[in-house]
C-alpha cells in the first residue's frame, strides 16, 4: 500500500511539473499541496491498490501506443476504401472475442483499443467475453488472430 502511494504521489508530481511549465516556490507549494489533497482523497475513497497502476504498463505504453497508432491509419484507409467501393463491400458483423487479460484494467484496454480503431465497436464486456460490432468482417478475422490481445496482455506482464 505504501509502494502504490510513493507511485500515485510520484505520478502526479511527475503530472504536475509537466503541465505547470513553473518551478517557484509558490507553484510548487501549491503542487505539493494539491498532491498532498489528492492522495487524501484516494486513501479516504479505498482506490489505491495494485490494479490502478503498474509501473510496467508506464514502461510498455509507448510502444504499445505507436502500434497502436499505426492499427488506427491503417483501419482508417480499410474504412475509406469500403466507403469508396459503396455498400455491397460492407459486410456488418457481431462477434463474441475472448480476452486473455488477467486484470480490469487490462480489458479495459483492450476494449478501448478496439473501438479506437475506426469500423469497430466493442459493444459490451462481460467477464471475458467482448461483443464487438465490425463495419467488414475482415476486422474481426484480424481480431480473432489475438495480435491486439497478446499486445495489451504483454503491457500486463
Amino acid at each position: 500500500m505504501v509502494k502504490d502511494t510513493i507511485y500515485l504521489a510520484l505520478s502526479l508530481a511527475t503530472f504536475w511539473l509537466f503541465n505547470s511549465g513553473h518551478n517557484t516556490p509558490l507553484i510548487l507549494s501549491l503542487g505539493a499541496l494539491s498532491i498532498t489533497f489528492v492522495l487524501y482523497i484516494a486513501h479516504r475513497m479505498d482506490v489505491i491498490d495494485n490494479e490502478s497502476k503498474s509501473l510496467l504498463l508506464t514502461l510498455k505504453l509507448p510502444g504499445y501506443l505507436i502500434w497502436l497508432g499505426k492499427e488506427i491509419i491503417l483501419s482508417n484507409i480499410l474504412v475509406v476504401k469500403h466507403i469508396w467501393l459503396g455498400k455491397n463491400s460492407i459486410s456488418p458483423t457481431m462477434a463474441t472475442i475472448k480476452a486473455s487479460q488477467k486484470t480490469d484494467v487490462g480489458k479495459v484496454i483492450y476494449a478501448n483499443s478496439i473501438t479506437l480503431t475506426p469500423g469497430t465497436v466493442t459493444v459490451s464486456l462481460e467477464d471475458d467475453q467482448f461483443l464487438v460490432h465490425a463495419l467488414v468482417r475482415e476486422s474481426i478475422i484480424e481480431l480473432k488472430s489475438g495480435e491486439m490481445d497478446r499486445r495489451v496482455s504483454d503491457l500486463e506482464n
